[in-house]
């Protein structure tokens, strides 16, 4: 996809998506935590470049939530899906759906909701996705122990920018390879101009190895699998609990991560563990071993008979004395005793290997002296050994531990991604059910019909909603009594058409409309206009009526813009615009019979009928009788004092309704 030609995205945006690892996955499956990563691109830009990105796929230009209070409720429906959502990708992912007039756009979403509704959203699955989030980048690793070198100047820049990670050097000939191997477990040589090269030390010769960074510097790729764990250990949770497929072995998964410690290094490894601990207990191990041989000493000096007593003989060591030809003389035999045991308790303590144990022998020779002390070159020359042959274990670890994971890289991000793929999904169904909810049809031309739509906007619980019945083709007046229903019959409406073309079900039993071009909804002004917003709202007016063809029209009270004479004449004349085109229309007002008396046609009249008062409050028929002029609230009451009090005023009052 070239990212210049998605909708709302430029150069500077361009190259910072160009910074992601898949920027077309991303874009692709919508997902804005992804997007947002790329540098300098917010959340709701993110959210913005993915719809565009779904806009430029299916040839989707228009914007179909055209008016401030149709935005709420599309805000208010996105709110309620979010409400059911366990992940905050879920969450922002439910930003990516939008009202939409592409057949394609709606088609391919209701077949993803068509899925998603027969998902079972049990406790288990829902707990284990509270453990799932995005899978993220780790911070860039120090590789210390090894090292890459060149003699290629152009070959070191490539190797500084590829792999970062490792330290790069500069070599003229095989004595410079030969002095890095003194100070590096490995290095790597880049050029093929070095290969036969025979030094100490670990040194490979690999003119492939920028072009194959897994095996180079494979703690990158630990690194990654390490930061990410808990997000996998829950993302297969979620698979297990759901009865999902994996991506992934997930017995394999569990098996290398078990083997990763949280820092990148390979754990449960005996043999790199006691190499760890022989060079962390080195110094340690000398120092006890001293003890050792002084104190099989002392016990010899004090039991052996010599010309001199044993005591005295200890005192005078002590002071300072010449020892060395009095221990060779006297004590050969217990000084040699005495740094075997020296000897033996390093090997053992550090669990040395022979190769190991031979330098460690070297530890204690020399003169005899007393105390024993030991050899510090020999001890250097042990923790070199064993240092060496630590990292070199750790980085054999590493590429086969790599060399496991790298073939579970791509099916782990999809094993990730499915899981909080999967909250969608579950939103999408607890949503179905918990407002009792359907896939609506469309059909073209045929404004919309609603049968049994409930509205979850209400401030009632739920179960307590009345169900509403309502269809409308062309324009139509909404009359009713105050507190009847009529604002909220116009928000189920505004609600079940926005959800619809979301692609998203509809808390109705059935629910049938035509995909509309744009959807206008105003809601009741706050008091009269000024003159100035009075011209501007008549302006709005006659853009909206201005090619309305294809539009849904939704109007609350237009006529608490001015006063009621002048508001039937505007709203006649906003409906004989629309009577001309294949627009659908619903205008709620208490004007009914002014409005259809100045227009010059048969204006449709619908009525939520009030059917009585019953202890001063209203009992109403919540949904709208069609070519019915509803009756007022005062019409109700003044019919209701005439059955009860039987006067002429008020059969009089009754008849100028």
């Amino acid at each position: 996809m070239e990212l210049e030609a998605i909708p709302g995205v430029g150069a500077k945006t361009a190259d910072a998506l160009r910074e992601l690892d898949d920027p077309e996955a991303a874009l692709h499956n919508g997902d804005v935590a992804a997007i947002a990563r790329a540098p300098g691109v917010t959340h709701g830009r993110a959210v913005q470049v993915a719809r565009g990105a779904i806009r430029k796929r299916h040839d989707d230009d228009g914007r179909v939530v055209a008016t401030d209070r149709a935005r709420e409720i599309y805000r208010d429906a996105v709110g309620l899906l979010q409400d059911r959502t366990v992940t905050d990708y879920a969450a922002q992912r439910i930003e990516t759906f939008y009202p939409s007039a592409s057949p394609s756009r709606i088609e391919s979403v209701q077949s993803v909701v068509e899925t998603a509704m027969d998902r079972d959203p049990d406790p288990e699955t829902l707990e284990a996705l509270a453990g799932v989030e995005p899978l993220v980048s780790p911070p860039t690793v120090r590789v210390r122990e090894r090292c890459l070198a060149t003699a290629d100047a152009e070959r070191y820049a490539e190797a500084e920018d590829a792999v970062p990670e490792i330290s790069v050097e500069i070599v003229e000939d095989g004595r410079d390879v030969a002095e890095l191997a003194r100070s590096y477990a490995t290095v790597v040589v880049l050029d093929e101009s070095f290969a036969g090269l025979d030094v100490e030390g670990d040194v490979r010769v690999r003119p492939d190895a920028l072009e194959t960074p897994g095996e180079t510097v494979p703690e990158r790729l630990l690194a990654f699998f390490a930061e990410n764990r808990d997000r996998l250990l829950a993302a297969a949770s979620v698979h297990e609990t759901a009865g999902m497929e994996p991506a992934c072995d997930l017995a394999a998964l569990r098996d290398a991560l078990s083997r990763l410690d949280d820092d990148g290094t390979v754990i449960g490894d005996e043999e790199h563990e006691r190499l760890a601990v022989a060079v962390d207990d080195l110094d340690a191990a000398v120092g006890t071993a001293e003890s050792v041989a002084n104190d099989h000493l002392r016990d010899a000096i004090r039991e052996q008979d010599v010309t001199i007593e044993g005591q005295d003989f200890l005192s005078l060591v002590e002071q300072g004395a010449r020892v060395d030809s009095l221990l060779s003389r006297e004590l050969a035999d217990e000084y040699d005793a005495a740094l075997e045991a020296a000897t033996d308790h390093v090997v053992d303590s550090l669990r040395l290997a022979p190769g190991e144990a031979e330098i460690a022998d070297r530890i204690f020779r020399g003169d005899p002296t007393f105390p024993v002390e030991h050899d510090e070159d020999a001890v250097s020359r042990l923790r070199t050994e064993l240092t060496a042959a630590r990292d070199q274990r750790a980085t054999s670890l590493k590429e086969t531990l790599a060399a496991d994971l790298a073939d579970l890289r791509e099916p782990a991000a999809d094993l990730v991604h499915d899981a909080l793929e999967r909250d969608v999904e579950l939103a999408i169904a607890r949503f179905a059910r918990d407002f009792e909810c359907t896939l609506p049809t469309f059909a073209d031309g045929d404004g919309f019909a609603i049968v049994g739509g409930r509205s979850p906007l209400l401030d009632v619980d739920f179960p307590a909603v009345e169900p509403v019945d309502y269809a409308v083709e062309g324009a139509t007046l909404l009359s009713g009594v105050n507190s009847g229903g009529k604002t909220s019959t116009l928000d189920l409406v505004a609600l079940v058409t926005i959800l619809a073309q979301m692609g998203m079900p509809v808390p109705a039993e059935r629910a049938r409309l035509e995909r509309f071009e744009e959807i206008h909804y105003y809601a009741k002004s706050q008091g009269t206009l000024d003159a100035g917003a009075f011209e501007a709202t008549l302006s709005e007016f006659g853009d909206l009526v201005a090619g309305a063809s294809g539009r849904l029209v939704l109007v609350d009270e237009l006529e608490s813009i001015t006063e009621p004479g002048a508001s039937a004449k505007i709203i006649a004349g906003i409906l004989e615009a629309l009577e001309g085109q294949d627009a659908t229309a619903v205008f709620v007002s208490h004007l009914a019979r002014e409005i259809r008396d100045a227009a010059d046609f048969d204006v449709a009249v619908d009525g939520i009928e009030a059917v009585g008062l019953v202890d001063g409050e209203l009992r109403v028929n919540r949904s709208p009788q069609t070519d019915h002029l509803a009756r007022s609230t005062p019409e109700l009451i003044v019919e209701k004092l005439a059955d009860e009090r039987g006067e002429t005023f008020y059969d009089d009052l009754l008849e100028k309704f």
